[in-house]
């Protein structure tokens, strides 16, 4: 926020105080301000691309190569490749979820997805609303009539039929079928799988303060995956680009996100899980510094209040939980925050802290589709101000 520029960079809304000296959130935010201290921000985070597809793909993948002309992921999601190493951290939970789906842009699993690492590193997607009284994840349930002994003959014929067809199989599409079926049968004949997606067991009391939202309800859920044994969980909060009419929109959105968030930090905390959970918050990109007169092309003002549009020189990301200290503020931008002034950072710098806190070797490489060894990250350091 720059609450002394003129008014069409500092926008609409005022700057409140929070829980730690020096550090400020807009008014929207009242109940995140209330826990500063269990989240830091990185306020110098760049890409300079304006582009959503390119975007996404810096932000989830460290790299470029996708644009709009040019929508396909080129390379894997840097938390399939992350899972690919660890694995899930409990047997019969999926190692990398995403609630209710992965999607980049419009494309699913886009640039959630694990490209040359292997299909089977992919997100499972719980797909439907958490909201919904009726939410029930898919194909976790055995089909009726089919018991628990059938299931083990059929998988039994399955692997022998897989074993005559193996030498044929040249790009390793059967060992990858292989890891998929053998993640769904744990996930059908174990119990953890059902009882950490059943949301509707939760105390309603604790549904309450996440919000009754989909937003609301995906981070809940998503909190619930991480205590059964998940090892990344990526939570979809869509539909921001509000070029036009921003009071409408981030009056909206923005109390959702406030009450999400908190009531995580808090259920983390209360649940003694905050110091071995690193909560990410972030978008492919940031808005315009200075607003635009709301008429999109049409006379000012004529489809609401200014907007902003696509801006990827300066953007924010907050972390928090997981070892990262509380109430920190690293990097900042210049008098109108077009570009950073101190301290600029790379997605990848972020993806570097996110590996160190996972204890994953950023190193570590995987064959791309021409067989050649691709490092999982990017060049770039553990942001050291925050752990």
């Amino acid at each position: 926020m720059k609450p002394e520029a003129p008014a069409e960079y500092r926008g609409l809304w005022n700057p409140i105080r929070t829980n730690v000296e020096g550090f400020e959130v807009t008014e929207l935010f009242p109940l995140q301000a209330q826990r500063a201290d269990k989240f830091s921000i990185v306020r110098s985070l760049y890409h300079n691309t304006g582009d959503h597809f390119a975007g996404g793909h810096h932000m989830l993948t460290g790299r470029g190569g996708a644009s709009g002309a040019d929508t396909p992921g080129k390379y894997p999601f840097v938390g399939a490749m992350a899972t690919a190493a660890v694995g899930a951290r409990r047997p019969g939970i999926p190692a990398h979820c995403a609630v209710p789906y992965a999607s980049s842009i419009g494309l699913r699993p886009g640039y959630f997805g694990a490209n040359y690492v292997g299909i089977q590193h992919n997100p499972f997607e719980t797909d439907g609303d958490p909201n919904s009284p009726n939410f029930q994840v898919q194909n976790i349930q055995l089909a009726s009539g089919l018991s628990l002994e059938r299931l083990q003959d059929r998988q039994g014929l399955s692997q022998f039929f897989d074993k005559l067809r193996r030498d044929t199989d040249s790009r390793g599409t059967l060992a990858a079928m292989d890891r998929f079926e053998q993640q769904a049968y744990d996930m059908v004949t174990g119990e953890q799988a059902r009882r950490a997606f059943d949301i509707n067991s939760e105390d309603p009391r604790l549904r309450d303060r996440y919000g009754r939202s989909n937003w609301g309800q995906s981070t809940l859920l998503a909190r619930r995956l991480v205590e059964a044994g998940s090892t990344w969980v990526t939570v979809h909060f869509g539909g921001w680009d509000h070029h036009w009419d921003l009071k409408s929109g981030m009056e909206n959105y923005l109390p959702m996100v406030d009450q999400a968030v908190a009531a995580l930090f808090d259920d983390l905390t209360l649940r003694g899980m905050y110091d071995d959970v690193l909560v990410v918050l972030c978008g492919e990109f940031s808005r315009t510094p200075r607003m635009n007169d709301g008429g999109n092309g049409g006379p000012p003002l004529s489809k609401g209040t200014p907007g902003r549009d696509h801006w990827g020189n300066a953007m924010f990301c907050l972390l928090g939980g997981g070892g990262v200290k509380g109430g920190r503020i690293v990097g900042s931008t210049n008098r109108l925050g077009e570009s950073p002034k101190d301290h600029p950072l790379k997605p990848a710098d972020i993806h570097h802290t996110i590996y160190q806190v996972l204890g994953v070797d950023p190193s570590l490489s995987f064959l791309n589709h021409a067989g050649r060894p691709i490092t999982a990250l990017e060049p770039g350091a553990v942001i050291e101000q925050l752990l």
